[in-house]
């Protein structure tokens, strides 16, 4: 996979005018980590951190996110980490469909140029987007479907956990079964 692609790519990104967040942006905030990742993880929008740093999931949701990773034994660099929308929305709303429209061409892009073996989807409205409109979060979380090609699942999204510690317990299960099946597709090829 080209370098220039990926800088084409965010080259293009960081040039987007498709919505409004772009007039309204501190930094672009395109994605981290490996480029040639099994694992990604998608979220649904920057925050004021990720805005400031042009960094995804550098708050205290990242924060939790890495705990996360660490204790499965996945290390952060070895995974790629984007959001659908590359802009922060005001007041960390969440992102209008329109704005999900005009800015999921790139996320797409990322993903074909990736080729992860999993897709991890951050959230409820990162599900909805990416696996089904009608997602539920709480019934489905750490499921695992085969759409387009790729292997998906959601979990929640850390910073629903940083409000309600109840489901901590669950993210780490969900994170044991995507170690495991992250292991199951590594050892058929």
């Amino acid at each position: 996979m080209s370098d220039a692609l990926w800088n084409d790519l965010e080259t293009l990104c960081r040039s987007c005018r498709n919505c409004p967040l772009g007039k309204t942006r501190t930094n672009l905030v395109f994605g981290t980590g490996n480029r040639n990742a099994d694992l990604l993880f998608v979220g649904e929008a920057p925050g004021q951190a990720e805005d400031e740093q042009g960094i995804p999931f550098v708050g205290a949701a990242g924060k939790l996110l890495d705990r996360y990773l660490f204790a499965v034994d996945i290390p952060r660099e070895s995974v790629y980490i984007a959001n659908i929308l590359k802009c922060r929305p005001p007041r960390n709303r969440d992102p209008l469909p329109e704005e999900e429209d005009a800015c999921i061409g790139y996320l797409r892009e990322q993903v074909r140029l990736i080729q992860p073996k999993i897709i991890v989807c951050l959230g409820r409205i990162s599900a909805m987007r990416l696996i089904r409109p009608d997602y539920r979060i709480t019934r489905e979380h750490g499921q695992f479907v085969r759409k387009g090609g790729y292997l998906m699942t959601a979990v929640y999204h850390p910073a629903a956990l940083l409000r309600d510690g109840s489901k901590k317990e669950d993210m780490l299960l969900d994170f044991e079964r995507i170690k495991e099946q992250l292991d199951l597709l590594r050892a058929q090829h």
